[in-house]
């Protein structure tokens, strides 16, 4: 097990440490934040034909297959999954309230909830929190970082970047799962699942930007920064919704 976790985390920095180095290699950028954009492009674009190509359909058939409510508890389960590296996040910013709160919607979730299948935590008052260890380095007085693109995974910041090791493998139970096969299902169905609840915003792109890279760009730093400061989800979707005129 424990060599298992020590792999899990040396191919995700040898991998993060791969796309630092290949992007240094193309560093043409006017925007300081991100001085690898030559690679971010290229990755970019990769992944949009990857999920043009592929995931999209695969997300497509997702969705037709599964009933809708088969469909919500399945993203309710990984859903609360999440909330054990949310509640220590919690704890390492010092939120000590909120991870009482969120140890609560955990509890809630995973026994009335059906291991998380149904958000009973929710409809009882229970805010879900956004927390993670990217947040945490935010709250601890890291700089953000170069923003850079991920292969398969998209847009992240060298701070963010290191939730996928702290909060994807260290804090995450399905990292814990001896079996292979039912480990490797586990992360293919969630990832599948986060790809299907994401086909609408491809769409989105589509009509709102000349310049897509840019936009996500933009977005994504902003939605971080505002994370990074506690603003509220509802705070955050009202000040970024899109002027598409900065795009055209």
């Amino acid at each position: 097990m424990k060599r298992h976790r020590l792999q899990q985390l040396r191919v995700v920095t040898c991998f993060l440490l791969v796309t630092l180095l290949s992007g240094c290699a193309t560093t043409n950028s006017r925007d300081p934040q991100d001085p690898f954009e030559g690679f971010n492009r290229s990755a970019f674009n990769f992944n949009q034909a990857m999920d043009k190509n592929f995931f999209n359909p695969i997300g497509e058939l997702y969705d037709a297959i599964l009933p809708e409510f088969i469909n919500q508890g399945i993203t309710n389960f990984f859903s609360n999954l999440r909330e054990i590296s949310v509640i220590v996040n919690d704890i390492l910013q010092l939120k000590i309230g909120q991870a009482v709160a969120d140890f609560a919607r955990l509890v809630f979730n995973s026994t009335i909830g059906l291991l998380g299948f149904f958000d009973v935590s929710t409809s009882l008052g229970l805010v879900k929190h956004n927390e993670d260890f990217g947040q945490t380095l935010a709250k601890w007085g890291f700089d953000s970082g170069p923003y850079f693109v991920i292969p398969f995974f998209g847009p992240t910041t060298l701070r963010a970047a290191t939730s996928f090791g702290v909060d994807g493998i260290l804090l995450s139970p399905t990292s814990y799962i001896n079996d292979t096969a039912h480990r490797s299902g586990l992360m293919s169905l969630n990832y599948i699942d986060f790809k299907a609840d994401l086909l609408d915003t491809g769409e989105l792109l589509g009509f709102a930007a000349v310049d897509e890279y840019e936009f996500v760009k933009s977005v994504y730093l902003q939605h971080r920064d505002k994370l990074a400061h506690d603003r509220s989800n509802d705070e955050i979707l009202e000040s970024e919704e899109p002027d598409f005129e900065d795009f055209d």
